[in-house]
């Protein structure tokens, strides 16, 4: 068994994605819907205790050293696990890695993005934003209107199927949008989740504690600065 609806919120650091994720989630309790939340981050979290003020059952994961999307991946199992009681099972997690995209197939996949980091940004998280479900535009307050079309224009082009909205962690505009969203979202069907996209490349010395710069210190998969890649070592 697993929760019935599985929502996995990602994005860049500081874009708003616990407030707007607590904004959602009094959305929901309005409709006597009450969500289990998984919280994934790197080194250290108190954002549980904004959860628990809301009565709100959740679940704390330290990723240390290793990247928080490929922590939240790998316990996938345990984290459904324990939400299987809950009808809307949200997964919070760090998105340092740009490159990482944590959605799964069977999940609904919500990508939070701080529209104050410049208009190209789209254009430079990847699959954490290609493919994504619904984008969600925070601090839309502190830009221009036309600023704002010119960033909704540039998520259209990277990812011209997801749904928009505007929100704003401080006083809750959109979570109401984003609520309704998610209500009309599919079930998962079936215990089995794969990947949307795969993860980065992170077969080499550095992901094994390597210190020293220059290529002649590592091994692995390589990408080199003119495109190439290749494998050295075994």
């Amino acid at each position: 068994m697993s929760a019935n609806k599985l929502i996995i919120v990602a994005g860049t650091p500081g874009a708003g994605k616990t407030s707007v994720l607590l904004h959602t989630i009094r959305e929901f309790k309005k409709r006597a819907i009450f969500p289990f939340v998984a919280k994934i981050d790197c080194l250290f979290t108190d954002d549980f205790r904004r959860f628990k003020k809301e009565d709100i059952p959740v679940k704390v994961g330290i990723s240390g050293d290793m990247c928080p999307d490929h922590f939240a991946i790998y316990n996938m199992d345990n984290i459904l696990q324990w939400g299987e009681k809950a009808d809307v099972l949200f997964i919070e997690t760090a998105g340092l890695c740009l490159r990482c995209a944590p959605y799964t197939n069977d999940c609904y996949a919500v990508c939070v993005i701080d529209i104050t980091t410049g208009p190209y940004t789209p254009q430079k998280i990847g699959p954490l934003l290609t493919t994504a479900d619904l984008a969600v535009m925070t601090k839309g307050d502190l830009v221009s209107q036309a600023e704002r079309e010119v960033f909704r224009q540039k998520i259209i082009e990277v990812n011209p199927r997801c749904k928009i909205i505007e929100a704003n962690g401080l006083n809750g505009l959109g979570s109401g949008e984003i609520a309704d969203i998610i209500c009309k979202a599919e079930k998962r069907k079936g215990n089995e989740s794969e990947l949307r996209h795969t993860a980065p490349m992170a077969v080499c010395t550095l992901c094994t504690g390597e210190t020293r710069t220059g290529k002649e210190h590592h091994f692995g998969l390589l990408r080199q600065t003119d495109g190439g890649i290749s494998y050295e070592g075994e």
